[in-house]
């Protein structure tokens, strides 16, 4: 297992934060999450820690009370050692819909100019990867997916927009990833996933976990509107592949 130099700080009375290297790499995420697999078992339980992996950090938050940053840097420079690789929790691969029809991918022509590809061309590449869950945040089920290819590699919308709808897929530098809900954003938008990333209503409002695995299909407009109303009644499956991360 690789060791990483970690840095720790205060996030605020009820925070700290642990940093790993500025990198985006599938090493050093399942770093983070075995250690935080460590600091449960260690003594970190649910009811007064919440715990937030992403990219190259994670956040300890207290949910009862203020906490002694030098004493728990100190505590978590100790155990970050003793971390061991176990059986790791178990990860899945969720296999979304997205229609690329033009009514969604209102960006997907300046997309084309920027990386010289065609229309086509960006859809294939766009659904031929499989993308790593680094991080959720900024919207609740607002997932950020790494390893977009080089080819598809994009600057962000010059002038944000002040509504993007719900289930629009965007696209952007290294990510690209799904608005939960509707929002503003400056994200290149490239189509529309009907299926809900985040439904409070149900008791695990976002199935998607950090270090899970998204892989997009194309559909058709007409394949999208039975999507959106088998979601909307309860019906629709969503495909998953249990994976070993």
């Amino acid at each position: 297992m690789n060791s990483y130099p970690i840095h720790i700080k205060p996030f605020g009375e009820h925070a700290i934060l642990i940093e790993w290297p500025n990198e985006i790499k599938r090493d050093l995420l399942d770093d983070i999450l075995t250690f935080s697999g460590h600091l449960r078992r260690y003594g970190y339980k649910e009811s007064e820690w919440e715990m937030v992996p992403a990219y190259n950090s994670l956040a300890l938050v207290n949910l009862k009370q203020n906490i002694d940053h030098k004493k728990l840097a100190k505590e978590l420079q100790i155990e970050y050692p003793k971390r061991k690789t176990r059986a790791k929790k178990r990860s899945y691969l969720w296999k979304l819909p997205v229609c690329y029809d033009k009514e969604f991918a209102i960006d997907m022509e300046e997309v084309s100019k920027y990386t010289g590809k065609t229309i086509e061309q960006i859809i294939t590449l766009h659904t031929s990867c499989t993308y790593t869950v680094y991080g959720i945040g900024f919207l609740p089920g607002f997932m950020y997916l790494g390893g977009v290819p080089k080819d598809l590699e994009t600057h962000r919308k010059d002038s944000p927009i002040l509504h993007v709808p719900k289930g629009t897929v965007w696209l952007a530098s290294k990510q690209t990833g799904i608005y939960p809900q509707d929002s503003p954003g400056g994200w290149n938008l490239i189509g529309n996933c009907p299926i809900p990333i985040f439904d409070v209503k149900k008791e695990n409002p976002c199935f998607v976990n950090v270090g899970d695995f998204i892989q997009f299909y194309s559909i058709t407009k007409a394949q999208y509107d039975l999507h959106k109303i088998q979601a909307e009644v309860g019906l629709e499956v969503i495909k998953k592949v249990p994976m070993n991360a």
